[in-house]
This record gives structure tokens, sequence and C-alpha cells, in this order.
């Protein structure tokens, strides 16, 4: 089972451990890149692609885990996209 495969994985069992980095690596897999706003951004990072729509995730700080409704969002978005 290869790094993207486990990601998928691990998003998929609700972990309250899921890092912002690691869902940016597996949005990178599914042709995603990171489109900040500039300086006034704040946390707000925005995940466009090509192919698919964009995903807007809140980078989550001083933690480094995604909340759950977060994780929960993004399952669904992926779903819909049949990425996963």
């Amino acid at each position: 089972m290869g790094r993207k495969e486990k990601l998928i994985e691990k998003l998929k069992s609700n972990p309250n451990d899921f890092t912002f980095k690691e869902a940016g690596n597996l949005l990178k897999y599914f042709s995603y890149s990171i489109s900040n706003k500039g300086k006034t951004s704040g946390s707000r990072v925005m995940f466009v692609s090509e192919e698919c729509p964009p995903i807007l995730l809140h980078k989550p700080h001083p933690r480094k885990e995604l909340k759950e409704y977060q994780i929960k969002q993004l399952i669904e978005f992926l779903k819909e996209e049949g990425l996963i």
C-alpha cells in the first residue's frame, strides 16, 4: 500500500490526529496546489485544481491537527468529486 492509499485510509477512519500537512499532501496527490491569497489571507488556505472545484481549509493554530468538522468536510468533498 502506497503513501496515498495510507493517507486515504487514515482519513476515512475519522482520526482526531489528521494534520493539515497530511491533508495538503493528500490533496497534492489529486493534483491540487496551494493558492494563498497573500499576507492578508490569514489562516485561510485554498487548494485549487484544474480538474476539480477548489477547496478552502483553515490552517489550524497553534495545533497542527484538523478539527473534526474539517475532516468530515474533506471526506465528503473528496467523495462527491469521486476521488475516494
